[in-house]
């Protein structure tokens, strides 16, 4: 995803900040730099750690500190109020690493001035590391072990949307692409046959041989030249950018793009919990995602209209915002009407700082870039799937916490026929049988149809030792 200056009469009008009171942000953040995912397990690097905390940095420069450009609203400056901030990210090594880097750089240190309390008996106890601020993450379960599955659909249990993802590798699209690329493939094979088998480099691991290469051309000063030009790995972006696009979301299925429809219905709720605490509440709330999510939300949300960039994958520290704001005349003691609330889209290309800032765009294939509270709030729920049910309802699944959803017991009731029918014990453990085998076989068959393969680490380790020479990431 490039995105360098798109749109530039949108950015101005989106300069024009006359008036605004900020009272609630959302912010949805991809990782920094990592290590390739074809070498589990992946982790945050040095490089990335710098990304995502510049990342930080900025967004302290935008919404937190006293002299902020766009200043929320009764937010703590310097020492943060955790009643005021929510911060969640799924329990994978990058992303909550990721987390972590973000908010050093969104409350950094208080400074040993602020970072002193004194006891009863006058001593006087200074907290460690400068004042290092601990605020918590919770984790949440969608997009747990994310950057270490190759296929991020993969990485979620929605029986509807695995089939939607699947479907495309039977595709007439996918498979013109598969044979007119593969002559492009076979070239890359000495840089990477030490880690992608013969029947491995093609079309169908577009992103993972693309990720091996991106980080390596980054981080690995060997690499072979001849082989990997700027050319050459500006292709391959694009072949990764047109695999993952039509994998995490397709007009005509948007189950495939559940993973956006759960971003915006958590974008939806922190926002209205700001507005129904009277900003007492949630006044910034950060979720760190994969980039799964914002394809998904990108497509969802029509984006795509806006710029055709963003059918590209976003850059590592890609960020959107979501600003939560009145032009009308505001007190400390009187949050304004939903009638007088209004809502921005912001999103930037890779790492954020004072000198690259983010960019506002249009919803929903419209032109304005600032909607009311009620437009927003109504186009997004027209995909928003939120509630446990919703989620059970469109992914058709029966087992595990779907066990007990008014849906599975409407099925249960109606295959038993009430008293005399399978007991509910008897049928959850049917039903999550059949939805595990369901599960299992799609696993299996989107294996078998893209080519993938379980590679025990062991294994992984000895062909890397013993392969024929290659790139090692």
């Amino acid at each position: 995803m490039h995105l360098p200056q798109v749109l530039p009469c949108l950015a101005l009008l989106s300069l024009s900040q006359a008036a605004e009171t900020i009272v609630g942000v959302y912010i949805f953040s991809r990782h920094g730099d990592r290590t390739p995912k074809s070498t589990p397990p992946v982790n945050l690097t040095n490089l990335g750690y710098r990304e995502i905390f510049d990342s930080g940095t900025y967004y302290r420069d935008r919404y937190v500190s006293s002299f902020a450009s766009n200043k929320i609203a009764g937010l703590n400056t310097d020492t943060v109020k955790l009643s005021q901030i929510s911060v969640s990210a799924p329990l994978d090594n990058v992303l909550m690493s990721s987390a972590q880097g973000f908010l050093q750089g969104l409350y950094p240190p208080v400074g040993s001035a602020l970072a002193q309390e004194t006891l009863r008996n006058n001593t006087v106890i200074e907290a460690p590391l400068n004042g290092y601020q601990l605020i918590p993450i919770q984790t949440v379960t969608s997009g747990t072990g994310s950057e270490d599955s190759a296929w991020l659909q993969g990485a979620g249990d929605c029986a509807k949307a695995l089939v939607s993802s699947s479907s495309y590798y039977t595709s007439l699209d996918y498979m013109k692409m598969l044979d007119s690329t593969q002559d492009l493939y076979n070239s890359l094979t000495p840089a990477i046959n030490a880690t992608f088998s013969p029947e491995e480099i093609s079309f169908k691991n577009a992103f993972t041989i693309y990720d091996l290469l991106n980080v390596a051309e980054i981080h690995n000063a060997t690499i072979p030249s001849s082989i990997l030009t700027n050319t050459t790995l500006s292709q391959l972006r694009t072949l990764a950018d047109t695999l993952e696009h039509n994998l995490a979301y397709n007009n005509t299925e948007p189950i495939r793009a559940i993973a956006g429809s759960m971003l915006a219905s958590e974008v939806v709720k922190a926002l209205n919990t700001t507005i129904t605490s009277a900003g007492k509440t949630a006044k910034i709330t950060i979720q760190f995602g994969a980039y799964a999510s914002f394809l998904s939300f990108f497509g969802l949300t029509n984006l795509t209209i806006a710029d055709p960039d963003f059918f590209g994958i976003p850059d590592y520290a890609s960020s959107m915002a979501f600003e939560l704001f009145t032009t009308s005349n505001t007190t400390p003691s009187q949050f304004p009407s939903t009638e007088d609330l209004q809502v921005r889209f912001l999103f930037h290309n890779g790492t954020t700082s004072n000198i690259s800032t983010p960019i506002a765009y249009p919803l929903f294939g419209q032109q304005k870039t600032v909607l009311s509270w009620n437009e927003f709030s109504m186009g997004m729920n027209q995909f928003a799937i939120g509630s446990q049910e919703e989620w059970c309802s469109a992914c058709g699944n029966t087992t595990g916490v779907c066990a007990g959803s008014i849906g599975a017991a409407d099925n249960l009731n109606s295959a038993g026929g009430g008293t005399e029918g399978v007991s509910k014990a008897v049928a959850g453990v049917i039903g999550a049988m059949v939805t595990l085998a369901v599960v299992l076989g799609l696993e299996a068959a989107f294996m078998l149809i893209g080519g993938w393969r379980l590679v025990g680490r062991r294994k992984l380790r000895e062909s890397k030792e013993g392969g024929s020479p290659g790139l090692k990431a």
